[in-house]
C-alpha cells in the first residue's frame, strides 16, 4: 500500500481533505474559509506538521522493526517488496485491510469457549471499515450538534426558505423594470418621442386596415374622439389590445403577435391621437370616457355596434 501511496502522495491527499472539511463545515460566503479566517492557516500548519511527524515516527518505527527481524524474515520481506504489485494482489490487499479476515485454517485460533448446542462462536474482530465509519459518524454528529444546535447555523430548511425569499424579492424587482412582463396593472402612459414613434410604426403596420392611418376609424372605431367601447385610459386601451375586444365581433387579441412592451407603446400612441379629429372620422361609438374615472370599470357599448373595439 505504501508503495502505491508514498508520503509525498498521502500528505497532499490529507491536505486536500482538510480544505474540503473547512469549506463544508465553515460558512465563509463567496470567499474561501482559509482567506476569510486567517486563524485557519495556523491550524492548517499545525495539521501538516502533525502529519509529517506521524510519517517520520512510522518511518523510524519501521526501521527499528527491521533491525529486529531475522535474516530469513528480512529476506522474505525484501523478496515481497521486490515483487510487482498486480491488480489482483492490490485489491486483495485492500480487502484484507478493510475486513481483517482470517484464513479458514486459522479458525481453531478464533474459537471461543462458548458452546450452544454444538454451535461455537468465533472471536472475529469488527471490520476496520465499519469501525472507522462508526468513528466518522460520531465525529460528524459532534460537529453537527455544535454547528446547528450550539452556534445556531441555519439548517437546510432555513437556508432554503431564505434563498426562496431572496429569489422572490429578486423576481419582484425584475418585474418592476422588465418591460416584456408588462401587464394592465403596471402599464403606464409613455410620452417620450422615441416610444410614441415606435408605437406609431407598429400601429401603421398592424392597425391601419381597421382604424385608418390617422386613427379616424374604418371597420374599427374612431380612436381620436372621447368615446370608447371598452373604456379609455392607458390601462383599458392596453388591455383591449392585449386581450382583444368583444367576443365574436371585436378586435382580435394581439398578445401573441406583439410583445407587451410594444403594446404599451401602441396604446400610448393611440392615446396621443386624442383630439386630432381627422377629416372623415367615423361617428363616435361607445361611451364618453373621462380620465378622472380611469379607475372605474368601463361601461359596455350599447348605442352603436362595431366589428372592432377600442
Amino acid at each position: 500500500m505504501k508503495k502505491l501511496f508514498p508520503i509525498y502522495v498521502r500528505i497532499p491527499v490529507f491536505f486536500a481533505l482538510f480544505f474540503i472539511a473547512l469549506e463544508f463545515f465553515i460558512d465563509s460566503g463567496d470567499r474561501p474559509a482559509f482567506i476569510k479566517y486567517p486563524i485557519l492557516n495556523l491550524i492548517l500548519l499545525i495539521f501538516i506538521l502533525i502529519l509529517v511527524a506521524v510519517e517520520l515516527v512510522l518511518l523510524a518505527t519501521n526501521k527499528v522493526l527491521d533491525t529486529l527481524l531475522t535474516d530469513e524474515q528480512r529476506k522474505a520481506k525484501e523478496l515481497e517488496e521486490s515483487l510487482p504489485i498486480t491488480e489482483q494482489a492490490f485489491f486483495k490487499n485492500i480487502m484484507q485491510k478493510l475486513t481483517r479476515t482470517r484464513k479458514i485454517e486459522e479458525e481453531n485460533d478464533l474459537i471461543m469457549n462458548h458452546n450452544y448446542d454444538g454451535i461455537q462462536e468465533l472471536d472475529n474482530v469488527l471490520p476496520p471499515w465499519w469501525v472507522y465509519l462508526f468513528y466518522i459518524c460520531i465525529i460528524f454528529s459532534g460537529v453537527y450538534l455544535v454547528r446547528y444546535h450550539v452556534l445556531g447555523y441555519d439548517d437546510q430548511k432555513t437556508e432554503f426558505d431564505k434563498e426562496m425569499a431572496a429569489a422572490k424579492i429578486q423576481v419582484e424587482e425584475y418585474k418592476k423594470t422588465a418591460p416584456d412582463l408588462m401587464d394592465k396593472d403596471k402599464v403606464t402612459l409613455l410620452t417620450d418621442a422615441v416610444s410614441i414613434n415606435a408605437g406609431k410604426a407598429i400601429f401603421q403596420t398592424n392597425c391601419v386596415a381597421c382604424h385608418k392611418a390617422d386613427g379616424g376609424g374604418a371597420i374599427g372605431p374612431n380612436l381620436t374622439d372621447k368615446f370608447w367601447i371598452n373604456g379609455g385610459g392607458i390601462k383599458n386601451v392596453f388591455n383591449t389590445i392585449m386581450e382583444g375586444g368583444r367576443a365574436g365581433k371585436g378586435m382580435i387579441s394581439w398578445k401573441d403577435q406583439i410583445k407587451p412592451s410594444d403594446i404599451q407603446k401602441v396604446a400610448s400612441y393611440v392615446l396621443s391621437l386624442q383630439g386630432t379629429n381627422p377629416a372623415g372620422g367615423k361617428a363616435p361609438e361607445g361611451d364618453e370616457w373621462k380620465e378622472e374615472g380611469a379607475t372605474a370599470s368601463a361601461t359596455p357599448a350599447t348605442a352603436v355596434d362595431s366589428t372592432k373595439t377600442k
